[in-house]
This record gives C-alpha cells, sequence and structure tokens, in this order.
C-alpha cells in the first residue's frame, strides 16, 4: 500500500482529500494533521472514513520523516507551505509531495501538476504543485484555441463560497451571500496570473463568489483571428479531450448543479458571431479544482513504481 500523510487535513479540501484516498484501492492514510482536530478520530469528523483508529496529530511537521511516507499532501492555506520549503525539500528524495495550494506554483524546483495536460511532465517527480481551482476551469477552456486568440480572453467566474476556505469571513458567511453576488479581487487574482503564466499569454480574469457552496462557473470571451463556425469550434475541442473521460464537451451550456459532488469538467454553449466567442466551463472546485487533481498527480507521480492509471480512485 502507498503510505499517504495529509497535512492541513481540517479544511474543506482536506476533507475530500481524505475521502478519496480513504476509498483509493492502493493507498493507506497513517497520519492527518489539524491542530483545530488534535486527538480527535477522523471518523468523528468525517462520518464515512473508514480507520476509526486514526486520529488527527499536531506534533511537529520534521515527525514526518519519521513515518517511511510515499506521499504527502500539503493541504494547507496559501502561504503557510512555503515556510516549510527546506523540509519538503529533503522530504522529497524519498517521498513525493503534492502541495495545493499557491505557494509553488511559479516555483521552476516544482512540477506544475495539471494532469490531463501535463501528464507526461509529472510521471516520476516528487515536488508537484497542484493547480488553483479557477486556473484549472480556465486553462482547460482555453487552450485548444489559444493559438487563435487575438488580444487577451476575458474570463467571468462565479465561485461557491467553499472556495474562500473554511476561516470565516466575508467571503464565505452564508448570511453576507444570501441572494447575492459578491466581487473580489478584480485585478491581479493570483489565478489570473497562474492562468496567464501557463498559458504564456495574459488574460482578465473577474472573480465572483455565490450563496451556494461549492462550484465554478466561468464565461470566457474571446476573440479570434480566422473564420470558423461553432460546429468546428465544438469539434475540435471534443478531439482535443477525447483521450481524457473527467473533460466533457458539448454543446448546452455547462451548470454548476451539473459538476457539484462530480469529478467532471464540463465545457460548452460554445456561441460565436464575427469571430467573437463565447464558451462556458464548470468544475466543482474542491474535487477537480483540488482534491481529484491531486489524487490523479499521486497516480501520474509514483506510475511506474505501482500499477496505477491517471484516474485510479477516482469514483463517479
Amino acid at each position: 500500500m502507498i503510505k499517504v500523510a495529509v497535512v492541513g487535513a481540517r479544511g474543506y479540501v482536506g476533507f475530500e482529500l481524505l475521502k478519496l484516498l480513504d476509498n483509493h484501492p492502493k493507498t493507506k492514510v497513517v497520519a492527518a494533521y489539524s491542530r483545530a482536530f488534535e486527538g480527535k478520530s477522523v471518523h468523528s469528523i468525517i462520518e464515512e472514513f473508514s480507520d476509526v483508529e486514526l486520529c488527527y496529530r499536531a506534533d511537529e511537521l520534521e515527525t514526518l520523516s519519521e513515518m517511511s511516507l510515499d506521499v504527502i499532501f500539503l493541504a494547507l492555506p496559501n502561504e503557510l507551505a512555503k515556510k516549510n520549503e527546506s523540509l519538503w525539500q529533503k522530504l522529497s528524495k524519498n517521498v513525493c509531495i503534492i502541495d495545493l495550494s499557491s505557494d509553488f506554483r511559479f516555483d521552476q524546483d516544482w512540477t506544475y501538476g495539471q494532469p490531463e495536460t501535463c501528464t507526461e511532465r509529472i510521471v516520476g517527480q516528487s515536488l508537484i504543485a497542484n493547480p488553483g481551482c479557477y486556473a484549472t476551469a480556465a486553462q482547460l477552456g482555453l487552450l485548444p484555441i489559444t493559438d487563435h486568440v487575438i488580444g487577451m480572453p476575458n474570463i467571468f467566474g462565479v465561485s461557491g463560497y467553499s472556495g474562500a476556505g473554511s476561516t470565516p469571513s466575508e467571503n464565505n458567511d452564508p448570511e453576507r451571500l444570501a441572494n447575492n453576488l459578491k466581487a473580489y479581487k478584480l485585478i491581479d487574482h493570483i489565478h489570473e496570473r497562474e492562468v496567464s503564466h501557463v498559458l504564456d499569454k495574459p488574460v482578465h480574469f473577474m472573480p465572483h463568489v455565490a450563496e451556494f457552496f461549492r462550484g465554478i462557473h466561468l464565461t470566457i470571451s474571446i476573440e479570434l483571428d480566422t473564420d470558423i463556425s461553432v460546429e468546428e469550434i465544438e469539434f475540435h475541442y471534443k478531439q482535443f479531450y477525447q483521450e481524457y473521460e473527467l473533460i466533457k464537451v458539448s454543446h448546452q451550456i455547462p451548470e454548476v448543479q451539473q459538476v457539484q459532488n462530480t469529478h467532471n469538467v464540463l465545457i460548452g454553449g460554445f456561441t460565436l458571431k464575427d469571430k467573437h466567442l463565447v464558451l462556458c466551463v464548470c468544475i466543482d472546485n474542491l474535487l477537480k479544482g483540488a482534491a481529484t487533481q491531486a489524487i490523479q498527480n499521486m497516480n501520474l507521480a509514483l506510475s511506474n513504481q505501482y500499477d496505477l492509471k491517471i484516474n485510479t480512485g477516482i469514483t463517479k
């Protein structure tokens, strides 16, 4: 079995990771770190977790080196993983480290891990930076057409309030968000920089948070340099992603309800007028936008050592 630890196991993404790892046919969670839940059993917090003996711990992270681990998932808030960078570098000689924060997505020592589009680069790597949720949806929506884009794509994004994390704030307060749509960080959002960096093309991104709990909807507006029909664009997208079962392309406009609690990426709603293309993308921010990709990255990183496929352990 692949021995796994999750650091930062109290947040929404940490919960999803623990559930996926618990159901994975080849992993065993041997440590879950959380100061808030220290001493409590994981089963008491996540009822479906099968190991009733495993308890949250909050000892020094250096103890990770004593556990003969194969994989460490870092599900910490942004800027916390960076504080222990030297530890991750040291551990990575024998352990695969997968960071779900934004701390290492621009770091050349870490492999940027969008599983479907960076597949070969991820295999065998031991320092992997998981993509951001908005950034995942945006780059998958843009990548097939990027070579024909003129100027900057405009991306209007709406996320459920789980995207703001579990620490109370204005952006995850259900009362503040009731019957409301709240804009934030309208220029220079970290995911705007991430998409621009990955695609090597600048984009405009305007994020919003809504009153639903989970899911992301993006509306992407693009100017094209070529005459092409909607049917040709849709066919091109389907061909581009035909090998990846989690990415589904259709003519219909995707909706958040269709992706909640799933691992899928839905791309559709292709609309074209005078070389102006609009399309939509939906994902679950906690799953395909975070935990699902982390599991895919583990599968790819360890695929040469274990009989793992990209979607091993990713159940419908």
